[in-house]
């Protein structure tokens, strides 16, 4: 008996592992995703603190500079102020700085949290629906093996019969031929 089923079976069993690569891959893309946006918050406190010492350093600058204004003589009075004036400027400054990089983390940190989640949600239909598919898809082929088994069979049917029939036809054929030399 010829086994009509077996690049059936194949043929379904590679789109079944295709679909699960497809899935993998979604899955593996929107973890890298994930990932890369979580490593870009992380990079925020470097990049505050890189800012916050570029400032600092200005503002030692500035201090030098207000310090070589102290020795001119009776400038002494107005560096007290500048430096204050300066130092308060800094200080605002800085402290706005700090909150804009809080605020900016925060909202970040909130839209990866919200990401996440729809991430998450996302996959889970997916896998869902994959579930699904390949229900369906295992059914139809079954569906498909079955039909093809019996069209196997009725083929091996017509085969034996058309067989039987050739056997009859020779068997005539030599009755015949006998009866034509008698």
């Amino acid at each position: 008996m010829v086994d009509y089923t077996t690049p059936i079976t194949t043929t379904f069993e590679l789109q079944r592992q295709t679909l699960a690569q497809g899935q993998r891959a979604i899955e593996s893309g929107l973890k890298f995703q994930m990932e890369m946006a979580g490593a870009a918050i992380d990079t925020l406190d470097l990049h505050e603190s890189t800012q916050r010492q570029v400032v600092e350093a200005f503002q030692e600058n500035v201090h030098r500079s207000v310090d070589a204004m102290e020795t001119v003589p009776g400038m002494a009075a107005v560096v007290d102020d500048v430096r204050a004036n300066v130092d308060q400027q800094y200080e605002e400054f800085l402290s706005a700085h700090e909150e804009a990089f809080d605020a900016m983390e925060n909202e970040l940190g909130d839209g990866l949290d919200s990401y996440d989640e729809l991430t998450a949600e996302y996959l889970e239909t997916l896998e869902e629906q994959l579930e699904m598919l390949l229900e369906a898809h295992e059914e139809f082929e079954h569906q498909s093996v079955e039909a093809t088994e019996h069209v196997g069979e009725q083929v091996e049917e017509l085969q034996d019969q058309v067989e039987e029939v050739q056997i009859q036809i020779q068997n005539v054929s030599e009755q015949a031929a006998e009866a034509l030399e008698a």
